[in-house]
Parts: structure tokens; sequence; C-alpha cells
């Protein structure tokens, strides 16, 4: 599975990004996606996850009622919707995939990069 992303770029507090994820190469439908992050000097840390029909979504805490995931088969592109972005919210954004199909995404389960786009959120 090959990851492209797309989206990144500089905003205001406040304001709203829309990052995007083209998967291409296996059939990416059968995997679950999703979205980390990682700031100057943090770990990378988790920020959303959707899974292979799309049912269900998962978030971490630092972005929970901010921040939605989608996904469209057809065009097999992940959306992550980032809204009232903070300073703290700025990062490099990786897409991801976990190494197998029918696999529940997270920092162990991951098998697959994007190489990441910048956020940048000014104060």
């Amino acid at each position: 599975v090959q990851l492209v992303e797309s989206g990144g770029g500089l905003v205001q507090a406040g304001g709203s990004l829309r990052l995007s994820c083209a998967a291409s190469g296996r059939t990416s439908s059968s995997y679950s996606m999703g979205w980390f992050r990682q700031a100057p000097g943090k770990e990378r840390e988790f920020v959303a996850t959707i899974s292979w029909t799309g049912g269900n979504t998962y978030f971490g805490d630092s972005v929970k009622g901010r921040f939605t995931i989608s996904r469209d088969n057809a065009k097999n592109t992940v959306y992550l919707q980032m809204n009232s972005l903070t300073p703290e919210d700025t990062a490099i954004y990786y897409c991801a995939a976990p190494g197998r199909p029918y696999t529940i995404l997270g920092l162990t389960t991951v098998g697959y990069w994007g190489q990441g786009t910048q956020v940048t959120v000014s104060s």
C-alpha cells in the first residue's frame, strides 16, 4: 500500500484544514487507515483512525470534538477534517495503514506510512 498525503499548510488559530491521503497498491478498501502526527521534540502521536468499512472511527483525546475522519473507498482516499485548530496542533501529519487488512490501526500495527505533510497553526 502506498500512501500520499496532501492538504497541509499554514492556518491561523481557530481555522480549519482538510488533509487527504490517497492510497494505492493492494486493495486499500480492506485496510483501516488513519493519521498520526509528530511535533518537534515530541513522540509520534495517534490522531484518528477509520475502519475499512468506514463504520467506526476513533480519535486521540487531544483532537476529540474538533477533528473528523472519513473515507471514500471509490477514490481510495481518506480525509482528516481539522477544525478549531490551535498552535498545539502544529506538527507533521502522517497517513498510515496497518500491515495487514482487516486490522485496527494503532502504533503497534502500522505497516505503511505516508511521507507526511506539515501543518502549522499560527497564534
